[in-house]
This record gives C-alpha cells, structure tokens and sequence, in this order.
C-alpha cells in the first residue's frame, strides 16, 4: 500500500532534527506525532518555529519520546512503499529519528511522491495509448496537479502536508482514469 509522509523539524541546519511525523495512507488511515526531542537535540530556530508554530516547550510537555516514536513509525509503515514530497530532506529527518532511536537508518526508505504519480498513471494508461502518447499524457496530467497544488498553501504541518500528497496522488489517477476513458 503507498503511504505518503512528511516531516517537520527544528531547524533546516545540519544539527536540525525532527519534531513532527505524519503519514497517511492510501486508504485514509493517518497518524500524526510530536517528537520529544532526544536528549543529543538541542538545535532550534526561531524562524522555522514560526513557520510551523511548534514550540520546543510544547514538544516537551506535549511529544512523545523520540524512540517510541520512531518505533511506531517502523511498526506501522514497514512493507509499504513509502512517499515524500521532499525525499532528501524528509530522509535526512527520518534518518535523524531513527537513529537516535538506535534503529537501522534504512528501515524505512523513501521515495518521491511523483514516483507514485508516474506509476499509477502510466499503469491506467497502459494498453490504451501508444506509449509515446502515454508519456505525453501522464506528463501533463502531472504538471496539471503539480501546477495546481503549488495554488495551494503548504500548512507546514505533518499529517496536513501529507495529506495534501495523498490527495495529489488521487489527482493524479482521477485525470488518469478520465485520459483511459476517453481512450477507449
């Protein structure tokens, strides 16, 4: 099953380190989690602060420890194929998490979400229009949405941002499906 992800953090420095999760699912099922932060984490910025609006307090009083966390991460997401609409940075986080958690960093890897675009259109399409057009038609649907979602403001909160990915993802297929409808 796809999953999308997404991750804030402390700070974009090279010492930033996660603060909040979220993923969802394909089917709608999604999870949400403050991280507290391990002991080692003491980057902060005020500027990303007041792009996500998560204290450092709130993360101690309100989070759940990093390593649980991060075990409920592993838990829930291994065997699924795995989205982010950033996967370098939301890599270096998950990387960051886990860690600190003392699990493999590469438990859990991740890809770009347009990859999962890609594939689902190309696999409604295949059959149905020359492969030459089939690339044609799967790269407009995907500048349609992405055109589209950049309209959208970025709420820069986890579980949010990985929803506005899930909802890109089914875009993306809807367009799809209405390209092969027409093919047939």
């Amino acid at each position: 099953m796809h999953v999308f992800i997404d991750f804030e953090a402390s700070s974009l420095s090279k010492t930033g380190y996660p603060i909040e999760v979220g993923w969802v699912f394909e089917d709608g099922r999604s999870e949400n989690h403050l991280i507290r932060p391990a002991p080692q984490w003491t980057d902060w910025d005020e500027k990303s602060e007041a792009i996500h609006g998560i204290s450092r307090e709130t993360l101690e009083r309100d989070g759940t420890p990093h390593d649980i966390v991060a075990a409920q991460l592993v838990a829930a997401l291994t065997g699924h194929r795995v989205f982010a609409s950033a996967p370098s940075w939301d890599g270096k986080w998950l990387s960051a998490l886990l860690r600190a958690a003392g699990l493999p960093r590469h438990a859990i890897r991740l890809q770009d979400t347009e990859l999962a675009q890609h594939e689902s259109a190309v696999a409604l399409l295949t059959g149905l229009l020359p492969p030459a057009e089939r690339m044609v038609r799967v790269r407009a649907i995907m500048a349609r949405v992405r055109s589209e979602g950049e309209a959208r403001p970025v709420r820069h909160r986890a579980v949010a941002d990985a929803e506005e990915e899930l909802r890109r993802w089914r875009e993306v297929m809807r367009l799809a499906e209405e390209e092969a409808a027409a093919a047939l």
